[in-house]
Formats: C-alpha cells, structure tokens, sequence
C-alpha cells in the first residue's frame, strides 16, 4: 500500500485555504505536536487519541480514525511520524467525504430555505452571508423575517437586506409562520429564486419553541407544497460536542438537509466535524471563519482536513 503525500490546493483556493488554516491553528497545533517524535510507536497513537478527543472528534470517530491509521500505517510499512500524519489526513478526508455536498438552487423557483440554529450561534450572520452568496451566483433572494422570538432580530435581518440590497418580508410583532406564509407567496408572486426564512434562536430543549419551527414547516407547505427544499442548521464550531446534540435534535425536529458551521476561526474544538460525519452526517454546505460578508466558503472535505493536520 503506497503512503499518501497530500496534493497541493488549486491556487484560486489557496487565500481561503490560508484563512481557513489560520482559523483552525488552535486546534491544529494540539494534533501536530503529535507527530513531532522520531518513530510511531504505541505512545504516539495514544497521544492522538487524546488530541482527537480534545479537539471534539469524539469517541466513536476518534476509535474508528485509530484504527483506520493503524491498520494504513501496517499495510504501507510506514515507519516514520510525518507518514502516519499523511495517512490521518487522508483517511480524515475519507470520513468527511459524505458531508461534501453543493446547495443546490434552481430546481423548485422559488427555493425555499428555512434556516435554524441556537441563540448565539450566528444564525443571523449566516443568512446575511449566505444571501451575499447566492446573489453572487446570480439568485434574486427575498428574506423572512420571522424570528420574531428575539428582540432586534428583525432590525439585524434588516441591516443584512440593506447591505445586500435585497427585498425582505417583515412585520412588527408577527407570528412566524404568519410571517414565513406570507414571504414564500410574496417570493412566488414576485418570482424570486429565493426565500430565506430566519427562524427563531432556540435550544433544543425548549420544546414549545421547537414546536413553532415545525409548525412553521407546515405553514410554508401550505404556501408552496413542495417547501421547503432545504433545511438548514447553523452551528456554531466552538461549542464542539454540544453542536452534535443539537445537529440530533433539530434533525429530530425538522429534517435537516444541511449545515452551516460558524465561527471555525480561533477554536481547539474544530474536530466535532469528525463527530457528525461518523455520528449524524448531515451535509455542510458552508463553513465560516470570520464575520466579513465574503467569510463564508463552500465546504471541502480535503481543504477542512489538510487544515486541521497542518
């Protein structure tokens, strides 16, 4: 079995790369170290356990990449710590794979996209990114202000609509799925490409509020009986194991199609990725590293692992 020797990153790709491996150094640099040594032996093996498990990897995928090194690390006779670090990395991108996935726009017009996420993980700031985003592939978008849980959420939407010149649907005081109803037949009516529906901030364990996003799904099927197309849950990547549990439980609730993950710069916890591609792989659409309209990148399972083993 050859050992494998990571190609370099196409360079349209090699600024976001940069960012993206400045983001991660935190957790990075605790795995690195691992590979410092002069052979690979039992005690570097366990030394990666424990960098995998306190960069969030989590058990099972902490177990599961142990076991996948050593067995490649047996098969090509590598005997040397920088061979075993190559070999995690590709066998890191292996497991990620599944989680590579394009948002795909243009089959249903609009495309309805309900966004989720706990207060705090930078829901908002995703929507206004991810708006930037699609209008920069040509999409017209209309946006749902219908997290009227949070004092100031629909003045934060606002700011983002301005910013990316963009029509939105609001109303004072309003009931979400009110709210949601009446964008998705406003995004028909006007022929947009498509609504952006921000739900309410709201943990898991708040089930009455858990409730509303799904009547909210409800509603918009009443508007467009094919919506939503997508489901989105944006999860902030310092809160490591905790971003799994919710990954479960708004899965649970509404089905997700996919994910954002927020705030991957200057985190020791950039391993949870592991943890939901072995545990709940649900697709990352985008991943973050800052809070410029332009800080947002489609994922890459090879990009995310040769920054986290740098």
């Amino acid at each position: 079995m050859e050992i494998p020797v990571p190609a370099p990153v196409a360079p349209e790709r090699q600024g976001w790369m940069d960012k993206l491996s400045s983001g991660l150094r935190k957790t990075s640099s605790n795995i690195a170290q691992v590979f410092t040594g002069a052979q690979i032996d039992d005690n570097l093996y366990e030394e990666l356990e424990s960098a995998l498990l306190l960069a969030d990897a989590g058990v099972k995928a902490t177990e599961f990449l142990l076991a996948d090194v050593k067995r490649r690390v047996a098969a090509s006779g590598a005997s040397r710590p920088v061979q075993a670090k190559n070999i995690l990395i590709a066998s890191l991108t292996e497991l990620l794979k599944p989680l590579e996935k394009p948002l795909v726009i243009g089959e249903f017009k609009p495309t309805v996209i309900m966004v989720a996420g706990v207060n705090g993980a930078g829901k908002t700031t995703s929507i206004g990114k991810l708006t930037r985003h699609l209008a920069n592939e040509g999409a017209s978008v209309l946006l749902a202000a219908a997290d009227t849980f949070r004092a100031a959420a629909r003045e934060q939407l606002a700011v983002w609509a301005d910013r990316n010149t963009v029509e939105i649907v609001s109303q004072e005081g309003g009931d979400p799925a009110a709210v949601s109803f009446d964008a998705v037949s406003a995004g028909r009516a006007r022929g947009k490409d498509v609504v952006l529906v921000d739900t309410a901030g709201r943990l898991p364990t708040q089930l009455h509020l858990m409730e509303e996003l799904r009547k909210i799904r409800r509603v918009v099927q009443k508007a467009d009986a094919t919506a939503p197309h997508e489901v989105i849950l944006v999860i902030d990547g310092n809160t490591g194991q905790n971003a799994l549990t919710q990954v479960k439980a708004f899965d649970d609730a509404l089905k997700l199609t996919g994910l954002i993950v927020t705030k991957l710069d200057g985190t020791a916890k950039g391993g949870v990725l592991a943890a939901i591609a072995q545990e709940k792989p649900v697709p990352v659409y985008f991943i973050g590293v800052g809070e410029k309209l332009e800080d947002l990148e489609t994922f890459s399972a090879r990009e995310f692992a040769l920054a986290l083993l740098a």
